[in-house]
């Protein structure tokens, strides 16, 4: 028999007014696995954590959570999971241990268990120095940290991650990142929306891609990889002035046309025949002394995915345009 996956979508439609925020999303996301949602600004990630979380609901389409089903029984799907949010949901004049001790007793944990479970998630977040300082002396790593932490303090099955390591320095995400490692080694099923590709390449079994309401692409890593084509040539001019040249002189050894950046000298081409082109290449460069500073090959990487896919960089997400007129919107039981 077929485990019940953890999360799962069908038919999604989301409408406000004439914008179509959703527009027919699928999604299964098998227990104990990360999904990881990507798309630019407005696609719609948000809208669908929203009503996965019972904050919104569809016009259109089924969704269960923990196999609940989202719209017939809100109450029990909010038992089964966790939530955190583009922004950092603490109490600000209430401490850390007071933040988490808070939220247990409103899961009803009690006393004691809610004390104990703010303790040891403290611990867990490296956050018991400041345990017992207010929130609002906290750095903002240290608030997503506590915020996250709030989200697991009646141990959740399945957890929804909205952006979970936007403006945390580098340091901070690493640190994130090993934690989000430790939850899903320990069977908690993950969906997180995020601007950071490298985010989703680390830590996503599947990727989906969303793109004006509706899933343009879907699969591992490198499954999405392989549809954008094998490897890259790279090679920075030492002259500005010769990279037209050089694009016109090595064409020839690429499966698609060289994409220039005049302001870095730079010039990328998809290739395919391994060490053996950049060897020519070199070549060629030298005969008609062309100098260059630097020349690679390189596969391609998330955000040559997404570049392919949406026809743009990944931009830091805010709220979807149409969901900020419609954020307080609520789920009638």
């Amino acid at each position: 028999m077929m485990e019940t996956p953890a999360i799962q979508a069908r038919g999604l439609v989301k409408k406000y007014g004439s914008v179509v925020a959703l527009d027919g999303v699928d999604l299964t996301v098998p227990t104990g696995t990360v999904l990881g949602l990507l798309g630019p600004n407005g696609a719609g990630k948000t809208t669908i954590v929203r009503i996965l979380t019972t904050l919104l609901r569809p016009d259109e389409g089924t969704a269960e959570v923990a196999g609940i089903d989202v719209l017939a029984h809100p109450g029990e799907v909010r038992r089964s999971l966790g939530l955190s949010g583009q922004y950092a949901a603490v109490d600000e004049y209430l401490t850390g241990f007071e933040n988490l001790d808070m939220i247990g007793r409103l899961y009803h944990l009690g006393r004691k268990a809610s004390r104990e479970r703010a303790r040891e998630l403290l611990a867990q977040f490296n956050l018991e120095d400041a345990g017992n300082r207010p929130a609002k002396t906290y750095s903002g790593g240290m608030r997503r940290r506590l915020d996250l932490a709030g989200a697991l303090v009646a141990a959740p099955p399945v957890l929804f991650l909205d952006e979970p390591t936007t403006g945390l320095d580098p340091r901070s995400r690493t640190e994130m990142w090993a934690v989000l490692q430790g939850l899903v080694s320990g069977g908690t099923t993950l969906l997180l929306t995020t601007q950071y590709l490298e985010e989703a390449d680390l830590l996503a079994d599947e990727i989906v891609v969303i793109d004006h309401g509706k899933i343009i692409a879907q699969g591992t890593a490198d499954q999405l990889k392989s549809q954008v084509g094998g490897e890259r040539l790279e090679v920075t001019v030492t002259d500005p002035a010769t990279l037209e040249a050089a694009s016109r002189l090595l064409t020839p050894l690429g499966v698609g046309a060289p994409v220039l950046a005049e302001h870095q000298r730079n010039l990328l081409m998809p290739v395919s025949g391994g060490v053996s082109v950049l060897r020519e290449a070199l070549r060629l460069l030298d005969d008609q002394g062309i100098g260059a500073d630097d020349a690679g090959l390189r596969r391609p990487t998330l955000d040559d995915v997404f570049l392919t896919l949406t026809g743009h960089a990944a931009e830091v997400d805010d709220d979807d345009p149409a969901e900020a007129q419609h954020q307080t919107e609520e789920v009638k039981a």
